[in-house]
């Protein structure tokens, strides 16, 4: 769990009406950088397209984007064999609510799967777990409707433990419910290993650095790799 107090957002802006963290006015449809693999490790598969939806974790607020996870995970998939382009589009602050309202616009980028991390700044704003819920499960069905072919996962978010048991669990059972009920692949907690470990965190104890980010970038690829290589595999058909 994350070990802090209640805050009033990772990533200022959206509903706060604080300047996010980090900001970003693309030209094209998404607020992303898409990248090719820095690695050169050879492959007969050809590219996958992986696009992650989050927030400045995903963005990798604080950091360099050569070492956000998304990139991250395009180089480690290259090196497994399975290459991927890594659509980064995490944008700061956001809410599951703010989420709701910015998938649409961030589908017109096509994918073969989709990674949705939201809902930390909910638990850190000690916004309502039910309405999470409702949150998450119209992120997945518009996902679904703009994009039917793509795999999905949700990544679970925990909320920090002062807010009590009971809004914890709840917190935690929607990210398990929505997956049950949409058939996801759920990938565990994000910060798993790197919350709550001073050396792994930025100055504020909420971004990972970069040794952090590196142990982010290992946590989602185990969840993923498995979609990746089944995607691959029906490509290759």
């Amino acid at each position: 769990m994350i070990p802090l107090t209640v805050a009033t957002g990772c990533g200022g802006g959206d509903e706060s009406g604080a300047p996010p963290l980090e900001t970003s006015t693309p030209a094209d449809p998404v607020a992303v950088s898409s990248a090719t693999s820095a690695s050169s490790a050879p492959s007969a598969l050809p590219k996958i397209t992986v696009l992650f939806f989050g927030t400045s974790l995903t963005a990798g607020y604080g950091l360099d984007p050569g070492v956000a996870f998304p990139r991250l995970i395009e180089t480690i998939a290259a090196d497994a064999g399975m290459p991927i382009i890594a659509v980064n589009a995490g944008l700061s602050g956001e809410t599951s609510a703010g989420a709701v309202r910015r998938i649409e616009w961030v589908l017109r980028q096509k994918a073969d799967v989709i990674v949705i991390e939201t809902g930390g700044n909910d638990a850190l704003r000690a916004l309502n777990a039910d309405s999470l819920k409702t949150n998450l499960r119209a992120i997945v069905r518009q996902a679904k409707a703009a994009q039917p072919q793509a795999r999905i996962v949700l990544a679970v978010m925990e909320a920090p433990p002062n807010l009590g048991a009971s809004y914890t669990a709840r917190f935690r059972q929607a990210y398990v419910d929505v997956a049950r009920e949409e058939d996801l692949t759920l990938l565990p907690f994000l910060l798993d290993g790197v919350a709550g470990h001073p050396e792994l965190n930025q100055a504020d104890g909420v971004h990972p650095n970069e040794k952090g980010e590196r142990i982010v970038a290992g946590n989602v690829w185990r969840a993923l790799e498995p979609v990746v290589a089944e995607v691959h595999r029906e490509g290759s058909r």
